[in-house]
């Protein structure tokens, strides 16, 4: 290695002296267009303010690593009557796959920043505005992140963009090399019953810590036979997934250890993370402990840890799935052997409280439900009258 080393810096010694002075560039330093608030979803999920083309109302988009180009929803681009033409593109995700329309040419206004020549396609995200009781008009991914350099400060809750160019990254962090094939992919160590190296997506757009498919799992026998899962959904293209809900021993990304991650793991059904290129991904609840220096020009990620480092993992498990539908919060699908089937939860029940909190906001009943061991007093109303029903949030970590 030092050999190599050596013989690189002498090659480069004698271009140099080969050159004259005014011929050698050095890259001009990255300059800092526009900083913005971020908005954090439950699951580390983070949200920005943006407006498209002519239409004069903000939207709501995710930031996404995970995704390889940049997209509206459907009932958003109905609703702003912008044109859209059919294309013989298909998308897949973890519920379905479908060929997209694209609304080709479309300026994105950012904060003190304009973005033009975007040809977005057109998804449906109605599964994701009820999950999180925001509208969520669409998701920004490789066709933005791939034109600047991008800093994700979740000690802030801003983004500040900046230009192409050489940076400086700040002490203490460490430098990622991924792959770049317009997701990210790294390789990282799942510590279980054994220890693997394998490669993963690097997905800020997914509201979880780690995501392994069933076939990874089978064939390298990583998990301990040992291990209680609990049957559970995930939202994504295409509809709900089932999944399964659990924890491993360790996660290593870079030099850093994560011990009990919770983790889930699905059946890959339309081969969304292309294994056995690679086992699954890395979401933004974990990720979201680094403030990001994202630096697709240079196939480099900076991860410097955050106040949210030593965050205590989210080992909440429910088996309540409720969504956001027409303004009521109803409960839509209860778990097979769950706290919310014992607790005697039915589809249709429509929440009214929980814990005495009557705002009917989503993301901060859900909060409340991310204690385990904690028992919450939940109104509902069924069949015209109120029922109060007590729900025990069982700990994944424990079993308890």
């Amino acid at each position: 290695m030092r050999l190599c080393t050596i013989t690189t810096l002498l090659l480069v010694i004698i271009a140099c002296n080969s050159l004259p002075a005014q011929e050698v560039f050095a890259p001009a330093p990255a300059k800092r267009i526009t900083t913005f608030s971020f908005k954090m979803l439950t699951g580390g999920i983070i949200t920005l303010k943006a407006k498209l083309s002519q239409f004069p109302d903000s939207l709501n988009f995710i930031l996404d690593t995970g995704s390889g180009g940049i997209s509206l929803d459907s009932t958003t681009a109905a609703s702003i009557r912008i044109q859209t033409q059919p294309s013989d593109r298909t998308i897949r995700g973890i519920a379905g796959s479908m060929m997209v329309r694209f609304a080709y040419n479309q300026t994105l206004y950012l904060p003190g920043l304009t973005v033009d020549s975007l040809n977005f396609h057109i998804n449906d995200y109605d599964i994701l505005t009820s999950a999180y009781g925001e509208k969520i008009d669409g998701i920004i991914g490789f066709s933005f992140l791939s034109r600047y350099l991008v800093k994700v400060d979740y000690d802030s809750s801003k983004i500040h963009v900046y230009t192409k160019g050489s940076v400086k990254y700040p002490r203490g962090g460490f430098l990622l090399k991924p792959q770049l094939q317009y997701i990210p992919i790294l390789s990282s160590e799942v510590k279980d019953a054994r220890d693997i190296t394998a490669r993963f997506y690097f997905d800020t757009g997914a509201g979880m810590c780690l995501l392994m498919t069933s076939d990874f799992v089978n064939d390298s026998a990583v998990v301990s036979k040992r291990r209680k899962w609990y049957a559970t959904q995930a939202e994504g293209l295409g509809g709900k997934a089932p999944m399964k809900q659990g924890v491993v021993r360790q996660l290593k990304l870079g030099p850093y250890k994560f011990r009990n991650v919770p983790t889930y793991i699905f059946d890959d059904e339309y081969n969304v993370i292309q294994y056995p290129s690679l086992g699954g991904l890395i979401g933004n609840d974990l990720l979201r402990r680094f403030n990001l220096i994202i630096n697709y020009e240079r196939s480099e990620i900076h991860m410097l840890p955050n106040t949210h480092f030593k965050d205590v993992f989210d080992y909440a498990y429910t088996g309540l799935g409720m969504y956001v539908v027409e303004g009521e919060i109803l409960v839509i699908d209860v778990m097979p052997g769950s706290p919310a089937e014992q607790a005697g939860f039915k589809p249709e029940d429509v929440i009214i409280a929980v814990q005495n909190n009557f705002s009917k906001n989503i993301q901060a009943w859900k909060n409340l439900m991310q204690t385990p061991g904690e028992k919450l007093k939940i109104l509902v109303l069924r069949d015209g009258g109120p029922i109060v029903l007590t729900l025990k949030v069982k700990n994944i970590l424990t079993g308890k």
